[in-house]
């Protein structure tokens, strides 16, 4: 078995801390969470999703992820139960409101990706980048 083969075992039998649950990554860069964006505190919106999705999922920020057309970009990421069932990453944009950060919130309490379905609502909030950008952050 060469080296690459035995890390490539061990990381698959070895699950990562975040691999149980939801991540949602906060495109925190070039317009988003700027006063590009106004009307919105970038800073406390952060901090609402970080404080109610404690222990249910992983928030992270990220830098530009170049989908500045929908600036205030949540992506979020299924849980290895999630992508197990079929969920794949959802992008959202203009995520600009306390509403949609609650939707968001509430779905991935219910298991998000691939274990429940998103608010209608978050429809109007999807998109579909570039598989450039796409895998920036599904890598």
């Amino acid at each position: 078995m060469s080296k690459r083969s035995r890390r490539t075992a061990a990381a698959a039998s070895a699950p990562s801390a975040g691999a149980a649950r939801c991540t949602v990554t906060v495109c925190r860069g070039c317009c988003c969470g700027t006063p590009k964006i106004p009307g919105l505190d970038h800073a406390d919106q952060l901090r609402g999703l970080r404080q109610a999705l404690d222990g249910t999922a992983t928030v992270r920020v990220t830098d530009c992820l170049d989908a500045c057309a929908h600036a205030n970009v949540v992506v979020v990421q299924p849980s290895s139960a999630g992508r197990a069932a079929g969920g794949r990453p959802v992008w959202l944009g203009l995520v600009n409101d306390t509403e949609a950060t609650a939707d968001i919130t509430a779905w991935i309490e219910q298991g998000g990706p691939g274990l429940a379905d998103p608010p209608g609502i978050l429809d109007l909030y999807g998109f579909t980048p570039s598989r450039r950008v796409r895998g920036q952050v599904e890598s």
